[in-house]
Parts: structure tokens; C-alpha cells; sequence
């Protein structure tokens, strides 16, 4: 047996279950039994090191992936629920992937110049003047009038020193109602309106001939010439252009 040894764990000394061991286990753990918790939980670590194995280009350590790996499996041990049947791998390793994920986001910090970083911080101290003198919030204006600098340089620094937060960040979290930044975020490109033209396009094309269906696919979707399309079902160029106009016009009526 292949041994890996990480955190002080020998994984060649550890126990395999079988379904019927983990279930006993876990009916146990579920009655509040803090041995049987701790021999599932250790026996689990497997789980861990071979989700840990997808990561090989992390410049994260493998001791923090494990040890944020062993998170979210002591997570999944607590609030997996036998009642589901499943099997307790298929609950546990997006929770694993989950706690890994988040330490390589809070840890991927960008680098920022050194010039900024000073300018940053001439910032942060003027800032804190100037409210000390008038007792209030400082505008970006004043910062930039007694920096003597412009104003975007101003927002630019506060915004270079800013840490990166992730669209999975919950912004509001009250008795299990939880919101992600993402959920506040509009999308100007997949709106209501785009999603009901693409409903109205897609039936209007279900109702063209197959050879004008597959004209208008090849010259709107592949981006092929009417000299390319002819050449490539048999038809002159002429004909193409009459057939694309004609399943066009027939599209735009439909949509009408």
C-alpha cells in the first residue's frame, strides 16, 4: 500500500470501511457518538488527498489544500443526513472542493506596485486629517486637493489596496436566508428581454425548411460565404442568396 505521509498522518495505517461500516458509523455519529465521529472522520481522509490531487498547479501548499480539505470534511460529517441515500462521498466532496476553493481565492492576493502602495497610503493619511479637522467623512476631492494630485489617482489607490472579494461572498446572512454579491449583480446582456427574443428566434427557425434551416445556421452560426455554402450542398450562389433571404423574411414575420 502506497504510503502518504502529511500533517503527522500515516495513510497506510488507515482503516478502509465498507458501505456497511460507514452506514453503522454514521447512524452511530448521528446518535451524538464522538468516537464513531472520529473513526469516520479519520477514516475520510483518503477523500481529502485524492480531491487535493486535482489541484497540482496550486500555488497553494498541500498542507493548507489539506487542512482546508479536512474542513470541509469534518462539515460534511456533522450535517450529513442518512435520510437523503445517497452515498456520503457524493455529499462530501463538492463541500471538500467548496472549503479548498475558498482558501485559494482569500490567498491569491494581487501584487501592487510600490509607487501605488505609497500612494495609497499618503492617501489613507490625509484621509484621516482632514476628518480629524472637520469631523466628517473626507471627499475624494479634498484628498486630491491637499495631495496636490487628481482625483482618479486618488480612487485608483484606495481601490489598488482594496482586497478582492469573491461573487460567492455572502452580503446578508439571517436565520439560513443567506445572499451572494452575485445575486446583486444585473446582467445588461442576459436580460428578460434577450432571453424572450432567443425563445421567439429559435421558434420562428424551427419553422423553416431543412435547406433553409441549414443555410441560415451555416451563414449566421459557422460564419461560411453563400460561395461556401453553395460549393458545400450543391447549389448555385444565386440560389443560396434567394434561399437566405427568403427564410430571413419569413424569420422576421415570425418574430412579428
Amino acid at each position: 500500500m502506497r504510503k502518504v505521509d502529511i500533517c503527522g498522518i500515516d495513510t497506510s495505517k488507515l482503516k478502509r470501511l465498507s458501505h456497511r461500516e460507514s452506514q453503522a458509523l454514521l447512524a452511530k455519529i448521528k446518535e451524538g457518538d464522538k468516537s464513531a465521529r472520529d473513526d469516520f472522520t479519520l477514516a475520510n481522509v483518503r477523500l481529502v488527498l485524492s480531491i487535493i490531487r486535482r489541484f497540482p498547479q496550486s500555488k497553494i501548499s498541500a498542507e493548507d489544500m489539506f487542512q482546508a480539505g479536512m474542513i470541509g470534511l469534518i462539515k460534511s460529517v456533522e450535517n450529513f443526513d442518512l435520510s437523503v441515500g445517497v452515498r456520503f462521498s457524493t455529499y462530501a466532496v463538492p463541500m471538500i472542493i467548496g472549503e479548498i476553493k475558498r482558501i485559494m481565492r482569500t490567498s491569491n492576493s494581487l501584487r501592487v506596485s510600490r509607487s501605488i502602495r505609497d500612494t495609497a497610503y499618503r492617501v489613507l493619511q490625509a484621509r484621516s486629517e482632514i476628518e480629524a479637522e472637520k469631523d466628517d467623512v473626507a471627499t475624494m476631492g479634498e484628498i486630491a486637493k491637499r495631495l496636490s494630485i487628481a482625483e482618479k489617482e486618488v480612487v485608483y489607490a484606495l481601490d489598488a489596496i482594496a482586497d478582492p472579494v469573491s461573487l460567492y461572498d455572502p452580503v446578508y446572512n439571517k436565520n439560513g436566508d443567506e445572499l451572494l454579491l452575485m445575486d446583486q449583480i444585473g446582467d445588461e446582456k442576459n436580460t428578460d428581454d434577450r432571453w424572450t427574443e432567443n425563445v421567439a428566434l429559435d421558434c420562428a427557425l424551427q419553422k423553416l425548411e431543412d435547406r433553409e434551416k441549414k443555410i441560415v445556421y451555416m451563414r449566421y452560426y459557422e460564419g461560411k460565404t453563400q460561395t461556401e455554402i453553395s460549393v458545400e450542398i450543391g447549389l448555385s450562389q444565386a440560389q443560396v442568396s434567394r434561399l437566405e433571404k427568403s427564410a430571413l423574411k419569413r424569420i422576421k414575420n415570425s418574430i412579428s
